[in-house]
């Protein structure tokens, strides 16, 4: 075989691949979603009477559940400012006096299960019952006093068991003629706040669902109008996951967009509400201030809903782009 000459060493040898690294097809993939992002931002700007609509929508079917929380969760906070447990009323022997009865609740007061304690006098019994049955002229024909002083406990403990265990425990005390535990209106309460966060849950659930509806239609309109556009890319070789970005970014937009708004009208409704609340609280000496979703769960409903933007947009892209073929 014979040596190749000068020219032939020289000669090209045809096209080479040229590679690419892969922090350059992370620099590609990064600037064309961002690309992307903005460019379905700029379509939804471009309509904004059907965009503010469909934000509108979403934003009242998030706001209607978080605003029951809100309530809920206020209505938890007054119930603490009651205390939360149970208050058990020990009904005292007739020949207790008075300065027993007192050292009998100081003694009470001091125990680990025992909130506090509060003396009441066969005075100041009978002056409460006549103010508030208004049977004070009856009360003056039987000549004595027929109510026997009180000392109510309230227990640190907010568990009924324990509370009923605490009342049996305190009715073995000699002064003590009956131990009675007020727990009817603590276990209303609480089945009161139960069936609210059932019913926060449940309208939760309900109107997420409406929410990933509302966007699924929006999603198949925006295909539809798109339909020309859709087949060219397919021409040229795009794949489904090149052509079903754009409208997982649209549904992203709505879920975050609506999210945002449904915080806004929360707000302003507090904000709307909160002077005559003050003009209430005020009435009863307290110190109650309306307080609002908080950032932990305000943050956990912007991430749901972009979730349920993406979700709906996954489940119409997923649906119709593979319907839609070059003829």
């Amino acid at each position: 075989m014979a040596p190749k000459t000068p020219a032939q060493r020289t000669a090209p040898r045809g096209a080479t691949a040229a590679r690419t690294t892969f922090r350059q097809r992370f620099d590609s993939w990064r600037e064309h979603h961002k690309e992307v992002a903005l460019e379905s931002l700029r379509r939804l700007l471009a309509t904004p009477l059907p965009t503010a609509m469909t934000i509108l929508v979403i934003a009242i079917a998030l706001s209607l559940p978080a605003g029951l929380y809100v309530m809920l969760k206020n209505a938890e906070s007054i119930s603490e400012d009651w205390d939360g447990s149970a208050q058990i009323s020990l009904f005292l022997n007739f020949n207790t006096q008075e300065q027993q009865g007192r050292k009998l609740a100081a003694e009470l007061a001091r125990r680990d299960d025992v909130k506090r304690t509060e003396y009441i006098s066969r005075e100041q019994a009978l002056a409460e019952f006549e103010a508030q049955s208004g049977f004070g002229d009856l009360l003056e024909e039987l000549g004595e006093n027929p109510l026997p002083a009180v000392v109510v406990v309230y227990p640190a403990v907010t568990d009924l068991t324990a509370a009923e265990s605490l009342r049996t425990d305190l009715d073995q005390l000699g002064e003590v003629d009956l131990a009675q535990l007020d727990a009817q209106w603590v276990q209303r309460l609480y089945a009161i706040l139960d069936l609210g966060r059932r019913l926060v849950v449940a309208l939760s659930m309900g109107l997420a669902l409406a929410v990933l509806l509302v966007i699924i239609n929006t999603i198949r309109l925006a295909i539809e109008s798109r339909r020309d556009e859709i087949v060219i890319v397919k021409l040229v070789g795009g794949t489904d996951a090149f052509v079903r970005r754009p409208f997982m970014y649209t549904g992203l937009w709505f879920g975050l967009g609506g999210c945002l708004v449904a915080l806004l009208l929360i707000q302003t409704v507090l904000w709307w509400l909160d002077e005559p609340v003050q003009t209430l609280s005020a009435l009863y000496r307290s110190q109650f201030e309306l307080s609002g979703l908080g950032l932990r769960v305000s943050f956990l409903m912007l991430l749901g809903s972009v979730v349920i933007g993406l979700v709906g947009a996954r489940l119409a892209v997923s649906q119709h782009i593979r319907a839609i073929e070059p003829g």
